[in-house]
């Protein structure tokens, strides 16, 4: 189910070489819920999020209004089988600005330790590393023709998602989009 954002998205990026962070990983832990236990200093600089802010949230504190619903949906079906999961996801920050991950995600036990028993998951563990710009753009195609159905399916929109659609519909956003990918 898709959530409202926290923040109005801006439409710009924000890499992790404007952060100043290097190639470093971005890491946080999750119950078994979703709820955030840990967020790594790397991670809250990031997301604009102080650490008050994020442990004892939601981890859709960050979800950005363009991923598809099916992508999640998909993560968290792949997870609390015990599988670890992988994809690119866009995130939302704080200032509404946005950013790329290729985030890793897998179950593990009370210790900390991965695991691939459903029966002894815990909780989640995420690390996240910066994609290449050539998997940004090709993920930004896929998630736009995602959203766009999954919005085009629904009976009924609220604002924020008639909004989204909007964008979505227009051609010369996409492109933009596109540009704005490859010229980080």
């Amino acid at each position: 189910m898709a959530v409202k954002p926290n923040v109005q998205p801006l439409w710009i990026e924000a890499t992790f070489e404007e952060e100043g962070l290097d190639a470093r990983a971005l890491v946080t832990r999750t119950d078994l819920k979703g709820i955030i236990t840990f967020a790594s200093k790397a991670y809250r600089d990031m997301t604009k999020y102080s650490k008050q802010e994020l442990v004892g949230a939601p981890h859709s504190i960050v979800r950005h209004p363009f991923m598809p619903e099916g992508a999640f949906k998909s993560m968290w079906d792949t997870i609390k089988q015990g599988q670890h999961f992988n994809a690119l996801v866009m995130n939302l920050r704080k200032d509404g600005k946005h950013y790329w991950v290729d985030v890793h995600v897998d179950p593990i036990d009370e210790f900390g330790d991965i695991v691939d028993d459903p029966n002894k998951i815990a909780g989640y563990v995420a690390i996240r590393r910066e994609p290449t710009r050539e998997e940004v753009e090709e993920h930004f195609k896929l998630y736009a023709a995602m959203r766009k159905a999954e919005l085009l399916e629904k009976n009924s929109l609220r604002d924020w998602e008639e909004d989204l659609l909007n964008k979505l519909k227009d051609p010369n956003w996409e492109k933009s989009m596109i540009e704005a990918i490859k010229s980080k």
